[in-house]
């Protein structure tokens, strides 16, 4: 089996799956936010129970519209704060301990290698950076698996993505998934695992796995995977959750976890092979993730925005990247740079390091942790004929404010530059 199949299996009991059957699987956590779940609170709460399945494997994270920028949004949050108190819910997050939702889970320990993942959200599928299988599904089956602790699942084929070479200067794992989805298209794996695997893959740290996981959805997959390595323990053991743990019970956890990987006999529906080392910084232009050019066809995109964030990549080794770029340099004459920390952690990391203050002295806007303007929720909208950069995952026509706006997709090396410059730049411009 793929590792895909075998997680699925272990969560059902059958002991050998395949693509196309039908399942009811037991989920490990399950994930609303203040957009997706006040609609799941509202079904949950007509089946009149008394209890949710299990207080501890719910996440109720309000993190799109928080600060609340209006009154719909503060009734949002608090719809979620009043269901979190009501049933008992452990992993809620309000302001002062929230982040993005994709990035606070994994680094709080709530995810790790095998779980089985359900978000009423589409980047859920992030956490199969981790080795877990981790999809988005709607609110009503959200609040089914509320009650039951469990979810419906046709059970999906897989791709295997083979990256060889080693990356140039200034490409990494966003760069590698936008080449990605230009060549597959938005709906290349409609329904299917995305399985990342290869040297170029086992060379990136965490953050850029996660990166990659998370805009597997971009391809239409159901979700993205790369099986668990070295690197993978190390950051789970560094989490709230495990680093407390015996070294005798974490080697047990190990060893429960050795086996996630796909057998060689493992069948795929399709087999893709790259050379990441032909690679320069890939820009998405608008208005699809797929729509796709190498930094050197882009000379005279002038811009009126940059935003560094968002659960793809507002970890703080993306700060920390952008920060190097940016330090002792001014952001461009009318252009405005808005910098979101994915994480209260992470904000507290940049500051820290010294990162914030490089930020606000190059003329950017550093910010809470927030979706903010990727969903063009609040902190940075744009208006008619704006141009904006985003190291965010999606660029569809709208998305981050008004439909006759324009939206470019980066790096984070790229956007810092190009905040410079006040237009697409090459890191290299300014370095």
């Amino acid at each position: 089996m793929t590792i895909t199949e075998k997680i699925l299996s272990s969560h059902t009991g059958n002991k050998q799956l395949k693509p196309g059957q039908f399942i009811l699987a037991k989920v490990d956590l399950t994930l609303g936010n203040d957009i997706t779940a006040p609609l799941a609170i509202e079904e949950f709460e007509k089946l009149g129970l008394k209890k949710v399945f299990d207080r501890d494997k719910i996440a109720l994270v309000p993190d799109h519209f928080l600060p609340a920028k209006d009154l719909k949004a503060a009734n949002a949050a608090k719809t979620l704060k009043n269901f979190a108190a009501k049933y008992k819910i452990k992993n809620y997050f309000e302001i002062g301990c929230m982040g993005v939702e994709h990035a606070l889970l994994p680094e709080l320990g709530l995810v790790a290698p095998g779980d089985l993942v359900i978000g009423a959200d589409s980047h859920t599928c992030t956490y199969g950076a981790l080795g877990a299988f981790s999809t988005g599904v709607g609110s009503t089956d959200l609040a089914a698996s509320w009650a039951l602790g469990k979810a419906w699942f046709k059970v999906p084929e897989s791709i295997k993505f083979v990256y060889r070479g080693r990356f140039n200067k200034w490409v990494g794992g966003k760069d590698l998934i936008l080449h990605t989805i230009a060549d597959i298209g938005v709906d290349g794996a409609s329904y299917k695992a995305m399985e990342f695997s290869g040297v170029a893959i086992e060379d990136l740290d965490m953050d850029d796995r996660f990166s990659i996981c998370n805009m597997a959805i971009e391809a239409g997959g159901k979700s993205g995977i790369i099986a668990p390595d070295r690197k993978t323990f190390a950051y789970v053991r560094h989490t709230p959750k495990y680093k407390s743990l015996s070294e005798k019970a974490w080697k047990e956890k190990i060893n429960n976890w050795s086996d996630l990987a796909s057998d060689k006999a493992a069948r795929y529906s399709q087999v893709k092979t790259y050379d990441v080392s032909k690679w320069e910084p890939a820009i998405a232009c608008p208005h699809l993730p797929s729509n796709v050019k190498p930094i050197s066809q882009l000379k005279n995109v002038k811009l009126d925005q940059v935003v560094i964030g968002s659960c793809t990549n507002g970890r703080i080794s993306d700060l920390r990247i952008a920060a190097n770029i940016l330090r002792g340099k001014k952001v461009a004459r009318g252009l405005r740079l808005i910098v979101l920390p994915a994480t209260q952690k992470i904000y507290l990391e940049a500051i820290n390091e010294g990162l914030a203050e490089i930020f606000i002295r190059a003329g950017g806007v550093f910010t809470t942790p927030s979706c903010g303007p990727c969903l063009g929720g609040h902190l940075g909208i744009i208006t008619e004929g704006e141009v904006a950069l985003a190291t965010t995952n999606r660029n569809f026509l709208g998305r981050m404010g008004d439909p006759k706006s324009f939206v470019y997709l980066s790096n984070p090396a790229v956007a810092a530059a190009s905040s410079i410059k006040g237009r697409i730049t090459h890191p290299e411009e300014v370095k």
